[in-house]
């Protein structure tokens, strides 16, 4: 195994238990045991598990069965749903290359996202939402229309809507204003800037935070996350990407988060341990567990 893909080194313990707000643990090697001992090692107690497609989030719902201190949140991510309708021929998710079966397969896929979404051990609906980087024109529509789908099952079934907005933010902040939004939202590895973390603030919007904080050039997030309302801020892996620096590149995991902590207790001008103890209750309260 060469350097870059060693699992980097263990950080210094966090005083005050933190959760991990956004991990896919089906994506990351070991076994869910060994990812949660890691992580409970260094105070990362609690992970919300996401599903990106049927199976993944059929994964997410087994595994939070099965773990007190997993919850699960189960969607078609923004692409998934291009892919679902107009097939995928590339292969490029790890479904493999597939065929389009048009609006009823998005239309089954939906059905089987609202019945995982009933279920008590199912915290949230996400990811969901819109991304602009890899969907072309052509896609779009169905992004859109699984969106708003996510939306209402969210409401519907009283969980909490996780969103995935990528090059996508007028657009996101259109649909949920025509849809309303769930009672709590969560804007996953928070893309935008200080103007939009007004706007979020403004309406309640939870931001998660991920390891590209740390980036050199992520200065318009550190913005954002200065301006941010402690009370709405979150912290995240995505692992196994967005690995915070100086470990970027290598494959991230729950256990991680402490060095993202760090940074964002040094950008918000607060002691580590305060910063901690807010998101612990931040992420309870915006995942209702």
């Amino acid at each position: 195994m060469s350097a870059k893909d060693a699992p980097p080194p263990l950080p210094e313990p966090l005083l005050v238990e933190v959760a991990d707000s956004h991990t896919h643990m089906d994506l990351q090697s070991g076994t869910v045991e060994e990812a949660l001992v890691k992580a409970a090692a260094v105070g990362v107690t609690t992970v919300v598990q996401v599903g990106c497609d049927v199976k993944g989030s059929q994964w997410a719902a087994e595994t939070a069965a099965a773990h007190e201190n997993v919850h699960a949140v189960v969607a078609l991510h923004p692409n998934e749903a291009p892919r679902i309708v107009l097939g995928d021929p590339d292969g490029w998710s790890r479904q493999g290359a597939r065929q389009g079966g048009g609006d009823s397969a998005l239309d089954d896929a939906l059905s089987e996202i609202d019945r995982l979404a009933a279920l008590p051990h199912v915290r949230g609906v996400g990811e969901t939402g819109l991304d602009f980087f890899r969907t072309g024109p052509e896609g779009i529509a169905a992004q859109e229309r699984s969106f708003r789908a996510h939306i209402e099952i969210a409401k519907r079934h009283g969980k909490t809507l996780v969103i995935h907005d990528r090059e996508a933010h007028a657009d996101v902040l259109r649909v949920l204003d025509e849809e309303g939004a769930p009672e709590r939202t969560v804007f996953h590895c928070y893309s935008g800037d200080a103007a939009m973390a007004e706007i979020c603030a403004a309406k309640g919007y939870y931001m998660s935070f991920a390891g590209n904080v740390t980036f050199k050039n992520a200065q318009p997030l550190r913005d954002a996350l200065a301006i941010a309302p402690l009370e709405l801020v979150l912290v995240e892996t995505d692992a196994p990407f967005l690995t915070p620096a100086p470990f970027r590149g290598r494959p991230n995991a729950p256990y991680l988060i402490p060095v993202t902590v760090r940074a964002m207790a040094e950008v918000r001008g607060i002691g580590e341990n305060e910063l901690a103890g807010a998101i612990a209750v931040n992420t309870a309260r915006a995942f209702d567990y």
